[in-house]
């Protein structure tokens, strides 16, 4: 399949809640809708390209989730933020456009953020497309429970997590495990620090990495939720993730037996290095799943 060039991307606010929250769009009204569900530390930029290949033939949605990229930043003065949060966000965003039907990408962040909300919503999901996002205890690499191992409570938590929301870090998410580094835009790593480093961003990132231990507690329940639904699934996988190692990917035909499962000799932001083989296989995927039923 050759990819598409240059759509109308539309970029824009909506209000959820009384927070601003920014998102691109393409594509027509009337076809099968890809929601795009952002990670760690980034925003809908990191689907720039994707939106490009693919929003002549699909409507792309992706939000920017608060506190992150262009949106607005949650209220922290009643709690701290969280993954919950972060849902309410996104289901009150689908409510807004009118979101009632489509197959969501879950990417790092976005499968906490997913799969709480297709347990709100089943009937919202057509199909998953999951790339690099983990809910299996095979999928933890020993960095990822670390991190997770941070959270409320625990002397210096903070300040361990304050440590990775660095230049360094954020780029080297990005070259990590990549087959090419050097061929890797600087344009992804380059816009997730400048959100990084904006007033009480850091703050925010901190509340998240000590509530994440939160969805390691709910694998079972997503586990649950993935056998009893059997929701048409495309697994997209960096092997070279230093976070999620490939055995995350597999893991998923455990409650998913016809789950699609693709391996790229890339890292953890796989669409980086690895768009001209994967966008064809999400067009597959979007062509057979992504109607209306």
């Amino acid at each position: 399949m050759a990819l598409a060039s240059s759509p109308d991307v539309a970029h824009r606010f909506v209000d959820v809640g009384g927070t601003r929250v920014f998102y691109r769009e393409a594509g027509p009204a009337d076809a099968p809708v890809l929601l795009l569900l952002h990670g760690f530390p980034s925003a809908s930029h990191q689907f720039r390209r994707l939106i490009d290949a693919l929003g002549d033939r699909f409507r792309l949605v992706a939000p920017d989730y608060p506190g992150f990229g262009h949106s607005d930043d949650p209220d922290r003065s009643v709690s701290p933020y969280s993954f919950e949060r972060i849902t309410d966000a996104v289901e009150g965003f689908c409510l807004a456009l009118g979101l009632d039907r489509f197959v969501a990408y879950l990417f790092d962040y976005g499968g906490p953020v997913g799969l709480r909300l297709a347990a709100r919503h089943p009937e919202w999901f057509a199909g998953l497309v999951i790339q690099n996002s983990n809910a299996y205890d095979e999928g933890l690499s020993e960095l990822a429970r670390g991190l997770a191992d941070n959270r409320p409570g625990v002397e210096g938590a903070a300040d361990r997590v304050r440590e990775i929301l660095v230049l360094p870090v954020t780029r080297g998410q990005y070259e990590g495990g990549a087959g090419d580094p050097s061929g890797i835009s600087p344009d992804g790593w380059t816009l997730d620090q400048h959100f990084l480093d904006l007033p009480g961003r850091k703050d925010i990132q901190v509340d998240l990495a000590l509530d994440y231990h939160t969805n390691i507690e709910r694998y079972p329940q997503w586990q649950q939720w993935l056998r009893e639904n059997q929701p048409p699934t495309l697994v997209l996988w960096g092997r070279g993730d230093a976070f999620f190692p490939e055995a995350g990917a597999h893991a998923y035909a455990k409650d998913l037996p016809a789950a699609e499962i693709h391996l790229f000799d890339t890292g953890h932001f796989a669409l980086e290095e690895k768009l001209p083989e994967i966008a064809p296989l999400i067009a597959d995927f979007l062509d057979r799943n992504g109607k209306r039923p």
